[in-house]
């Protein structure tokens, strides 16, 4: 008999298809705010007029902002717009670009907080069983404005990157999950093209490995076949036709529906725990990490997840085969990488990578039992 619990998460409000700027002004009023910092993307607030479209919208409720949030959320650059923001005397984040950004209003959060003032002082705070529960909850808490895919939005995760030993830890409270979320299409169209569409293959990922979940639920296996059938069309037809608003949105929903798993608690697997230190340690981008190992990790799973791969597949246009060449032929019908050597990944980095996989909780949920650092040794080669 299946059994669980669903837990809703702290998050109030999700707009879609509006402009963002009008939905930001009621979202502010809503908040209360009288002082709000930006992260930004740097590179959305030089080829865009994001940026003007803000600051016109918070008035003088415009506090300050950070457009040098690095890839993987650096320590340092977190900690220092958190002491930015901190002197700005916000009571409100806003972000506004990809997950690096988004992450990063997240930590922001937490060090407010937690009275983080330098890098080091996260290191209690990372993500373990036994540090959870230290963590006190943002004393700011944020608004994202989403310009890619990768959904981290909608979650109280949040990676961050010790730059000194090259790892990327993760973070987490409930409510380091954003407040809201403003979804608008058009807020995408500076976002690079390789950029918006890996990241919708991580997308992708997230609604796949939450379906083949060894604690899926019911609410999370609907959205994420539901996601898989938007971003399956979604993405190609923002292949072929870049401005189209429509298709834009609809992988935007995508993304949405492909985390409701995670913002209840279901585990991931092997895709995502790999990722993480593909990303961290040899900064890979997390769109390239899920082209690449995803569909090696379906291939891995299938004998104890045959039934629900199917359900994949056939989401992704491709019923009655394979997953994995399901998945395999939407990376390449995207143009996107779909090999490790591609990404700059080298031979001789695939032991340590493998070793410091073991240490990510999701490699210990992936369906199919991960006993050493071999097994991913294997899983790697495969990819490579």
């Amino acid at each position: 008999m299946q059994s669980g619990t669903y837990r809703y998460p702290p998050m109030e409000r999700v707009t879609y298809g509006k402009p963002f700027d009008a939905v930001l002004k009621e979202e502010v009023g809503r908040a209360s705010a009288r002082a709000v910092y930006v992260l930004m993307s740097g590179t959305l607030a030089r080829v865009s007029d994001v940026e003007g479209r803000v600051r016109a919208a918070l008035g003088e409720r415009f506090a300050g902002i950070s457009t040098k949030i690095g890839a993987h959320t650096p320590r340092l650059d977190v900690v220092a717009a958190a002491n930015a923001a901190r002197a700005a005397g916000a009571d409100l984040i806003l972000t506004v670009g990809g997950g690096s950004v988004t992450d990063g209003g997240k930590m922001v959060g937490l060090c407010l907080g937690n009275d983080v003032r330098a890098a080091q002082e996260l290191d209690a705070f990372r993500a373990t069983l036994e540090a959870e529960s230290r963590i006190k909850p943002p004393s700011v808490r944020q608004i994202a404005i989403p310009t890619t895919l990768s959904a981290g939005e909608f979650t109280a995760l949040a990676g961050c990157t010790d730059t000194g030993r090259g790892v990327k830890e993760l973070f987490t409270h409930p409510e380091l999950m954003p407040r809201a979320v403003i979804l608008d299409p058009a807020a995408t169209l500076s976002t690079p093209e390789w950029l918006f569409l890996s990241t919708g293959i991580r997308a992708v990922d997230h609604a796949v490995e939450d379906l083949c979940s060894i604690e899926s639920q019911p609410l999370s296996d609907a959205a994420s076949y539901h996601a898989l059938t938007l971003l399956g069309r979604g993405l190609k037809t923002v292949k072929s036709e870049p401005s189209n608003l429509d298709a834009r949105l609809d992988c935007q929903l995508g993304a949405w529906l492909s985390v409701i798993g995670s913002q209840t608690g279901v585990s991931k697997g092997a895709s995502h725990g790999i990722g993480h230190v593909l990303g961290g340690t040899a900064h890979v981008p997390h769109g390239y990490t899920s082209c690449i190992m995803l569909p090696h990790v379906l291939r891995f799973n299938r004998a104890l997840t045959r039934e629900r791969q199917a359900r994949v597949a056939e989401a992704l246009g491709q019923p009655g085969g394979e997953a994995a060449d399901a998945v395999a032929s939407l990376v390449a019908a995207l143009g996107l990488p779909a090999r490790l050597s591609e990404v700059g990944v080298k031979r001789e980095d695939l032991p340590r990578i493998a070793k410091l996989s073991m240490h990510d909780r999701w490699i210990h949920t992936n369906p199919k039992k991960i006993d050493g650092p071999e097994v991913i040794r294997t899983l790697l080669e495969a990819a490579f």
